[in-house]
Order: C-alpha cells, then sequence, then structure tokens
C-alpha cells in the first residue's frame, strides 16, 4: 500500500507538468500565427530562423513564467490550509488586490483562518470556563469511557475517593467501588461506603459524547451534608422561637412576680393589695396559658398524621366547610362535579382555616369572601378570594408562629401548606392582580 505522504510530492509533480501543458496548449495557436506570418517575411534564412527562435523562446518563456506564478500561488494556498489544519491559525496568504478567481479563494481562505482563530479563542475560553466550574462545584463528577474506566474527576471526587486524580485516571469502575453506578436507574438514591465519606447520595448518571466516543458522567451530591444543614437550620429556628416566646412569658412573670412580693411584704398591708394580686396573678396566668397554647401547638406541627385518602366529593366538601363560617357570609362559586382521593378530615381543616383568615380580613369593612374551583393542567386549583386590604408582604406568611393577629396562634397557614404537600400538592397566597384582596390557592392532584 503507497504511503500518503511519499505519492504527494509525485502528484504535485504530475499536476505541475500537466499544467505546463496546458499552458503551451493555450499559446500554441499564437505561437504558430507568428510562425506563419514570418513566412511571409521577405527575410534572410538565419534571421527568419533567428526570429522563429525568438518566437519559441517567449512563448516556453511565458508559459514557464505562468506556471511558476500558479505553482508558487497554490502552494501558498495549500501550505496556509495544511497549517489550518495543523491548528495554526495565524498564518495569512497576501492578497495583492487581486479581483480575480485566485485572489477571491486567497481571500476566503485568510476569512476561514480569522474564523477559525476566533473560533479557538472562544473553545478555548469556554473550556478554561468548564474546567475551573467542574473544579469547584460542591458534587462528585466522575467520567468513564465505554469499558468502564475514569477519564476525569473533579476535586469533590477527588475528596471522595480519598486520592489525587493522578492516581484515580485509568482505574475501572470496579476499582473505585463505582461499578454499580454504571448500571440500574439513572436517578435515584444510593448507600455509599468509600474512603472519603459514607452515607445517602443523589446519583444522577449520563451519557456524552468526545471525538465520537462514548462516556459516562456520574453526578453524586452528599444529601447527608444537605440533611445535617437543614437539621442545624430547624434547630436554630426551633431555639429562636422558642427562645422569643420564653422570655416574653418569662419576663412579664417575673416582674409581676416581684412586684406582687414587695406588695405582700409591706408592713402594713396596703388596702388594695388583694385587687393587686389577683390582677398580676391574674396576668401571670393569662401569659402561662398563651404559653401552653403555643408549645400545644407547636406539638401539633410535630405530629401532622399521614393523610389517608379516600374518594372524596369536593363540591360537598366546599360546601361544608364554607357553612361552617358563621361569622360573615361565603360565596360559592361552583365548579365541575369532582371526586378527588384526599383525607377528607384534613381538607375541610384547610378550607376552614383559609375561609376564617379571609372572613377575618373583610369584616371591619364588611366585604366580599368567595370559595370555588376548576380544574388546571392535571390539578384541581381550589380558590378563597376576598376583596380586604390585601397582603402587606408574603415574606413570613409561612414561618410557624409568625403572626399579624392580636389572638393569632401563626401555625394555621403552616399546617395548611403542610397538608396539602402531604397530599402531593401546594398552597400559595398572594394579592389579587384585579383589584384589592387576596386570593388562596389550593391545589391537589386529580
Amino acid at each position: 500500500m503507497n504511503d500518503p505522504a511519499e505519492s504527494q510530492p509525485v502528484a504535485r509533480a504530475a499536476f505541475e507538468r500537466r499544467l505546463l501543458a496546458g499552458i503551451l496548449l493555450a499559446g500554441l495557436p499564437g505561437a504558430a500565427a507568428a510562425w506563419a506570418l514570418l513566412g511571409f517575411v521577405n527575410w534572410a534564412p538565419p534571421l527568419r530562423w533567428g526570429a522563429a527562435a525568438l518566437v519559441l523562446a517567449l512563448w516556453l518563456g511565458a508559459a514557464w513564467r505562468l506556471r511558476g506564478r500558479l505553482v508558487r500561488r497554490l502552494g501558498t494556498l495549500a501550505n496556509a490550509l495544511g497549517a489550518l489544519r495543523e491548528g495554526d491559525y495565524s498564518i495569512r496568504v497576501r492578497e495583492q488586490g487581486r479581483r480575480d478567481a485566485l485572489g477571491e479563494l486567497v481571500r476566503e481562505v485568510n476569512a476561514l483562518g480569522e474564523m477559525l482563530r476566533r473560533q479557538r479563542g472562544s473553545a478555548v475560553e469556554a473550556h478554561a470556563l468548564l474546567r475551573v466550574v467542574l473544579a469547584e462545584v460542591d458534587l462528585a463528577l466522575f467520567a468513564f469511557d465505554d469499558a468502564g474506566r475514569l477519564r476525569l474527576t473533579n476535586r469533590a471526587g477527588e475528596r471522595l475517593l480519598d486520592r489525587p486524580q493522578t492516581e484515580l485516571v485509568g482505574r475501572s469502575a470496579a476499582e473505585l467501588a463505582l461499578g454499580d453506578l454504571l448500571a440500574g436507574a439513572r436517578q435515584r438514591l444510593v448507600e455509599l461506603r468509600l474512603p472519603g465519606g459514607a452515607g445517602r447520595w443523589a446519583l444522577r448518571r449520563t451519557t456524552f459524547r468526545e471525538d465520537g466516543r462514548p462516556y459516562h458522567l456520574l453526578v453524586l451530591a452528599d444529601l447527608n451534608r444537605a440533611l445535617r444543614e437543614e437539621e442545624r437550620a430547624a434547630w436554630q429556628r426551633l431555639v429562636r422561637v422558642l427562645g422569643h416566646e420564653l422570655n416574653n412569658t418569662l419576663a412579664p412573670v417575673g416582674s409581676l412576680a416581684a412586684s406582687l412580693r414587695r406588695i405582700i411584704g409591706r408592713e402594713p398591708l396596703p388596702d388594695d393589695w388583694r385587687q393587686d394580686v389577683d390582677d398580676g396573678l391574674g396576668i401571670i396566668a393569662a401569659r402561662t396559658e398563651s404559653l401552653r397554647r403555643f408549645l400545644d401547638g407547636y406539638a401539633k406541627l410535630a405530629r401532622l398524621p399521614q393523610p389517608r385518602p379516600a374518594p372524596l366529593d369536593l363540591g360537598a366538601a366546599v360546601r361544608r366547610a364554607a357553612a361552617l363560617e358563621t361569622l360573615h357570609p361565603v360565596e360559592i362559586e361552583p365548579g365541575p362535579d369532582l371526586t378527588v382521593a384526599a383525607d377528607g378530615d384534613q381538607l375541610e381543616q384547610v378550607l376552614i382555616n383559609l375561609l376564617r383568615n379571609a372572613v377575618e380580613a373583610v369584616r371591619p369593612a364588611g366585604g366580599r369572601v368567595a370559595v370555588g374551583w376548576r380544574t388546571a393542567g392535571g390539578f384541581v386549583e381550589i380558590r378563597v378570594a376576598d376583596n380586604g386590604p390585601g397582603l402587606a408582604s408574603d415574606a413570613n406568611l409561612f414561618v410557624p408562629f409568625f403572626t399579624t393577629k392580636p389572638d393569632g396562634s401563626g401555625i394555621g397557614l403552616v399546617l395548611s401548606r403542610q397538608i396539602a404537600e402531604a397530599h402531593g400538592g401546594t398552597l400559595d397566597l398572594a394579592n389579587r392582580a384585579d383589584g384589592p384582596g387576596c386570593v388562596a390557592v389550593l391545589r391537589l392532584p386529580l
């Protein structure tokens, strides 16, 4: 089999010969005409032969010169294209201001080189950015080839396997205790015990190609740390809320206790000491009852039972909840006849909470409260709307024990959202876009 590198000079020489032959053939009619004209000139034979030789020399010289120029230009273009093929995009061909087809070819080659230079620059920058992102991202990444050997990982992957990438690349997935991750579901939770950590991980597996070769990418997210951070945040919220409520109770109770001790320690006792003591004990009892209700509410949030779904007539449930609201009339905007799978007691509790909030918002001005339902994209939407003052802010709506009501507990909306999410649905509150007031939207799957 012939070597392409060895056959290239032979092919080039053959082309140059064909090019020279073509040029000579193109000039042959002119040379033949010149020789014919010389036959009509009455010159001496030596002079005639000299003129014929001159015509022949001019013919051959012009053909050779033209061939040389074409070969040089084509060679320059070939070298420029070869440089582009090798990745050198800095080479440019001198255009020389030609407006013919060869000049146009030179301009196109130069334009191609400039375009490839810009693209390579962009690709290099994108690749550098990608490597930085992969290195810094807080997810363990592993790229395996089709034979199951590791080709790339990041810093998180190095920490998880407790070895640098130089010691990991080329090892099989089985050697790294990751072999089972290349099979099975592409998205799942896995239990892993690796040199750099153990516990639960969220796995994502996908495939990609580079230079036509397939690769498998594993992405591992540490759920343990996320859970620990969430647990710590939950404890911080719990301590903050409990501390706030206990301080609100203990501070006045302590102050009143000190005042009552001073009163009963007087000699003689003041005439109104019984009334002062009775008032102080009443305040202490009220604050104690408030603290008891607070703790009961917190326990209620913590002990929310799992829903027991059963077929439920949605329209009947909405009407029952509306009938329980006796402080203000509730308008019912009927929707389609629907039966949903839900815990009837829990769902009615949500509806009662939403209707009670709407009624309390409109009662001072005697506004309107309406409840209705409709289907939307595989869900049923139950909407409770009012034309009250609306929400001043939605930042703390679902923060436990946050309330703007003087006698509110701050658990109604939190409990309602928990029930909605336990049913696979959602609960959202927002100000109305069509006027004053607020709208609560409870979404449940059909």
